[in-house]
């Protein structure tokens, strides 16, 4: 499986990155970090930075199939980079494709930001980090407060978790609902 993975060029929190990143890898899977811009995305560790990390894919022209090449997509949070993200329709739209092919998408901290930028909470129950509530409830969603929640709700599988101290949580629960949604659709159901 090809699992992208979304940032801005700076403002990713680093471990909201790495962590998931690893499980991806550690399960055989293939992470790819698409960016709104060629070269390397800064990643910080919480207001200092990081390390840099090389983008594989640069989201360009249409959006309409964006999700094409992967199998699902991870959200890392921090604060800049879901800000930034919901501000290019590129973005915006890449995130969009992945529900309406019914891929699954896990989203950690800030970055259900995106999410509600790409409207696609209405209906669903999710968490995240606890300011944005007021945003998730404003887009339709239900928001609680829990280390990680799945969503099932059609169509596709939503994995959310609140900050970094959940991500062991966030990334087993992502794991196990990736590896279904492909044994689903190798199925065909």
């Amino acid at each position: 499986m090809r699992i992208a993975f979304l940032t801005a060029p700076k403002g990713v929190e680093e471990i909201e990155l790495t962590a998931p990143w690893k499980a991806v890898e550690e399960h055989g899977w293939t992470p790819r970090l698409v960016s709104t811009k060629p070269g390397r995305v800064q990643a910080f560790r919480h207001f200092d930075k990081g390390g840099t990390h090389p983008v594989d894919h640069v989201l360009a022209g249409d959006t309409a199939d964006a999700s094409d090449p992967f199998d699902a997509l991870v959200l890392p949070g921090g604060v800049a980079n879901p800000d930034a993200l919901r501000m290019s329709e590129r973005a915006v739209g890449f995130v969009r494709s992945f529900f309406a092919a019914g891929k699954p998408v896990a989203a950690i901290c800030h970055a259900p930001w995106v999410l509600v930028e790409a409207d696609v909470v209405r209906g669903r129950t999710l968490t995240s980090w606890p300011s944005l509530a007021t945003d998730i409830r404003n887009a339709g969603g239900t928001w609680v407060d829990e280390v990680v929640h799945v969503c099932h709700e059609a169509p596709a599988t939503l994995v959310t978790s609140r900050k970094p101290a959940d991500l062991d949580a966030f990334c087993s629960a992502l794991v196990r609902e990736f590896a279904g949604a492909r044994h689903s659709a190798a199925a065909g159901t």
